[in-house]
């Protein structure tokens, strides 16, 4: 549930529609991938409620060698959180919640409960602290807690600012409303997930997850750190309905399609669903491309990604999973749903270039920017340039020219001056210019 220096949402420029659909140029895209190492996981399009294309590449389990495949299941993230949107509602439906119920109702020691209300944490708007923004979030992580131990975490945590003032995502927002939900539905999370969506729906691989079962066909999760490293397991006690439910893409398209076609809960729900303030709706991103709106959630879970959108106009649901990426995820769904809108994308090309361990040497040392709020620090290790900003994960850098590194799954291009000290950074059209200390 971390992101990386900048985190974007994903923005579609599409024109047009066509009923055309070149699969041999979207399979040798995704062949391409899977050669360089650059993905792994299950994309899924449907139109008018069939499905469109399906592909998997890559593998569930590397010390196996267990491929990946239409049934694959995956940690979905935070898209854990519009299947819980939904259960809110249909406890708003039940009489068992109200939009406008205060959250001391439930937990009056979470600071300001008395103001805060249901909407305000399906919306992100309650002001109640991230914890997963936390250092001391990593050192728990993998260690199962109990809904007092939760608690007390975000009680302790506090408040950023007063309920209802801004937007500010918050993953506290989605566990409380986990509990508020077991409370006045009498039954556990999983329970209300089964009876309410997975089973009237078919769901058979949609459901909350535990300790990863690879002979269950759920995928291990990885990142490409001169090769795929495979990731902690966050305990799924923690994100609840945050996070913790696993599913794949062939699900979650059913899921969407069901959704919004007014089958799980009534229209006039998922249309208070879809009202976007300051970018988020109630459970809900919206992803713009031209004329066209499409609505959705993206997750991220140790190492796994994953993303879902409909275009309603065109009746088109679209979902990706991933347990490994070494490239930014949004090129790939721009490339998927480029396809599906008969649009053109270029093919990419993947460069190297070899640099020596003392030519590494070089580029090390900390770059500042006055006009950037971290600070980036540079080192080399065993032939491999990493970068680190402030507070945040190391990353590899991949060299593509002379003095010109890439970390290509966050879009980030690093250009070296070492005569000079500088370092040229550019990142989602954004340009910096660093100096090292």
């Amino acid at each position: 549930m971390k992101n990386w220096i900048v985190s974007s949402l994903l923005l579609f420029t599409i024109l047009g529609w066509s009923q055309d659909f070149d699969k041999a140029k979207l399979d040798q895209y995704f062949d391409l991938l899977e050669e360089n190492d650059k993905f792994m996981g299950s994309i899924v399009v449907s139109r008018d409620g069939e499905m469109l294309y399906t592909r998997s590449l890559g593998y569930c389990d590397l010390s196996t060698e267990a491929e990946a495949n239409s049934d694959s299941r995956y940690r979905i993230g935070s898209i854990s959180k519009t299947f819980t949107t939904v259960l809110v509602f249909k406890a708003i439906d039940a009489k068992k919640l109200a939009l406008e119920q205060t959250l001391d109702d439930f937990f009056p020691e979470v600071a300001n409960a008395e103001a805060i209300t249901i909407k305000q944490l399906l919306g992100n708007r309650s002001g109640i602290h991230n914890i997963t923004n936390d250092s001391l979030y990593l050192t728990y992580m993998t260690q199962p807690k109990s809904q007092e131990e939760m608690l007390e975490l975000i009680v302790d945590a506090g408040s950023d600012f007063e309920p209802d003032s801004k937007f500010q995502y918050s993953n506290s927002n989605f566990v409380l409303l986990t509990y508020i939900l077991e409370k006045s539905m009498g039954k556990s999370y999983a329970e209300l997930l089964r009876k309410h969506i997975t089973e009237p729906l078919g769901l058979l691989d949609t459901y909350v997850g535990g300790k990863i079962g690879t002979k269950d066909n759920e995928c291990k999760s990885y990142v490409f750190n001169v090769g795929w490293q495979e990731q902690p397991e966050t305990d799924m006690s923690i994100p609840v309905g945050a996070g913790a439910v696993v599913s794949n893409p062939t699900d979650i398209v059913k899921f969407s399609d069901a959704l919004f076609g007014g089958d799980l809960v009534e229209m006039e729900y998922v249309e208070q669903m879809k009202n976007i303030q300051d970018g988020y709706g109630l459970g809900l991103f919206s992803f713009p491309f031209d004329k066209r709106t499409s609505y959705g959630h993206t997750g991220g879970i140790d190492g796994f990604s994953s993303i879902f959108g409909h275009f309603e106009d065109d009746d088109v649901s679209f979902a990706m999973t991933s347990n490994g990426a070494n490239m930014n995820t949004n090129d790939i769904a721009i490339a998927v749903l480029s396809t599906v809108y008969n649009e053109s994308f270029e093919i990419p090309e993947f460069k190297s270039y070899d640099v020596s361990q003392e030519q590494l040497e070089e580029y090390v040392g900390t770059y500042t920017a006055s006009d950037f709020p971290l600070d980036i620090e540079i080192t080399a290790e065993d032939g491999v340039l990493k970068g680190q900003a402030t507070g945040q994960p190391a990353f590899v850098l991949d060299a593509v020219d002379e003095d010109e590194f890439e970390f290509d799954r966050a879009g980030i291009t690093m250009k070296f001056n070492p005569a000079k000290n500088t370092m040229l950074f550019k990142q989602a059209g954004t340009t910096v210019n660093f100096t090292r200390e």
